[in-house]
């Protein structure tokens, strides 16, 4: 353990510090695509009974119209996150009749781009802003990889918390400031040791061929005669096959600090890209995208981690940032638990939390452009070839085994969690100890278990993932509808949220060229 963690667990495990980590907010944001029975990738409009996709705070649309995704509001406890998501998901399954909930990250029976319908809004000018703005991502990377899914974990720590370690600290000044140079320096943590996140919980080893139609030499093997894979892979989805795509690959934005953070995000919403320029912008009338630039908004920088504040109507969270700081943290390395009817679970819930705290309070260095390439490069290896016996890392400047390495980061994490456990309870440190079983033996990670399941099933992943999609209606629907604590919240959300989209329709008052001019600048 490095000195100055192990000094900071000692102050903050003085009586008077009891119990100072406990109490932070929770949230989680799920993705999953709607499907057919046969399995086909959904064209039927966005449910009217969910609301509108544009206003409701807990059930949306992400890039595609079928692309559903389920926002639990900030929670004091795992037990009310996974509690709330459950209640989305039993809410949703009653009003998408025959369809079901695709229950991986990457999807399947997808035969061009065509098959992925652009989510829809409505009329208004934010409306057609959201949707223009996915048209524009699926010219720049194609839309098939836009039906990705996974899961994204919001953290921030009880207020409480922050004027009490400012003083531990003997740090003076404005306490936002600290807060949000706190925060970043968790952030700076998390590109780390995202790797670690990948190895534990990536579950999406293998894909359908239809998914890398076209897209030439994979460096997978063929599984069956519908799926391909990697051997020892761990997470597809985070890697150059997903998300970590080329045309994000030159993309830098600095972490080291929140002015540089602004300020890259900005250069880049701001700098134009030949290559998308030769898209067009607003072609015979029609718009093909918001900008030419190399993002055209701050939310198409496609991060592993983000320092986030809530926005107000109209604002950009870059704008945002400045005008409050950092408020919270956006965790987005996580795969779909495929087996977890909600996609993740209280275990690895408790050990996001405490990853989180570790990585806030371990020693945070500036990030040079050298130790990113390293960055990126452990990254790239652990999605690929996590699991491969002798795995090695690079750390600074010596090359690490990446079982030993993981097996030091969980050992100091359980220090970090004996934080949280209150009393003689043990959920938090029992949730570490249980991933070191993981670390140990690579046979135990989620991307293991699913390669060993498509062989003992002898499916395709279309068909296995077909088959749990069922598993998972039937878990749903057998549910009692008394047992959903929120389903009037929920309906009352529904309703509200489709007067909310209609009053926004009727309040626009200035031509759309206009209202995005204004809200770029």
């Amino acid at each position: 353990m490095g000195q100055l963690l192990e000094t900071r667990l000692k102050r903050l495990s003085a009586p008077e510090m009891a119990g100072l980590v406990r109490g932070g907010q929770r949230g989680v944001e799920r993705e999953c695509l709607r499907i057919t029975p046969a399995g086909q990738l959904a064209r039927t409009p966005h449910p009217r009974a969910l609301g509108s996709a544009l206003t409701n705070e807990y059930i949306t649309t992400d890039y595609s119209e079928a692309l559903l995704e389920f926002v639990t509001p900030p929670q004091l406890t795992n037990w009310e996150t996974i509690q709330f998501l459950c209640d989305i998901h039993q809410f949703v399954m009653e009003h998408v009749g025959d369809e079901l909930l695709w229950p991986l990250s990457m999807p399947c029976s997808i035969s061009s781009d065509a098959d992925v319908p652009l989510a829809r809004y409505g009329s208004s000018n934010i409306g057609r802003m959201k949707t223009i703005y996915r048209l524009g991502l699926g010219h720049r990377y194609g839309r098939i990889m836009q039906a990705i899914a996974g899961i994204h974990y919001n953290y921030s720590l009880p207020d409480a918390f922050w004027p009490l370690y400012q003083d531990l600290e003997g740090e003076g000044g404005d306490l936002q400031a600290f807060r949000s140079a706190t925060y970043l320096g968790a952030v700076r943590n998390v590109r780390r040791l995202d790797w670690l996140l990948l190895y534990l919980f990536g579950a999406s080893p293998a894909l359908c061929k239809s998914f890398v139609r076209d897209r030439g030499p994979t460096n997978l093997d063929e599984l069956d005669a519908g799926t391909l894979y990697g051997r020892f892979a761990t997470s597809l989805r985070m890697s150059d096959l997903g998300y970590r795509n080329s045309a994000q690959a030159q993309l830098v934005v600095s972490a080291n600090s929140l002015e540089e953070y602004v300020r890259d995000l900005y250069q880049a919403t701001h700098a134009p890209r030949p290559e998308f320029e030769r898209i067009g912008v607003k072609v015979a009338g029609e718009y093909r995208q918001l900008n030419a630039n190399q993002l055209q908004i701050e939310n198409e920088f496609y991060s592993t981690i983000r320092p986030k504040r809530v926005t107000r109507p109209g604002e950009r969270p870059t704008a945002a940032l400045r005008r409050g700081g950092v408020q919270y943290i956006e965790l987005r390395a996580l795969d779909i638990s495929p087996w977890d009817p909600v996609g993740i679970n209280q275990r690895q819930l408790r050990f996001l939390e405490v990853f989180l705290i570790y990585c806030l309070l371990q020693s945070s260095p500036p990030i040079s452009v050298a130790e990113q390439e390293r960055i990126d490069r452990n990254h790239g290896l652990v999605a690929r070839r996590g699991r491969e016996p002798g795995l090695a890392l690079v750390r600074g400047d010596e090359s690490v085994l990446l079982r030993d390495w993981a097996a030091h980061i969980c050992n100091d994490m359980v220090d970090v969690a004996r934080l949280i456990d209150p009393g003689e309870q043990q959920g938090h440190v029992d949730a570490i100890r249980h991933q070191l079983q993981a670390v140990e033996d690579p046979e135990r990670t989620p991307s293991a278990a699913l390669l060993r399941e498509l062989r003992v099933a002898g499916q395709t992943m279309a068909g296995y993932g077909l088959e749990l999609a069922g598993r998972t209606r039937d878990y749903f629907r057998s549910l009692a509808p008394e047992l959903n604590r929120h389903r009037g919240l929920l309906e009352t959300e529904a309703e509200a949220s489709l007067a909310r989209q209609a009053q926004i329709e009727a309040a626009d008052d200035m031509p759309f060229d206009q209202y995005l001019a204004r809200y770029l600048a």
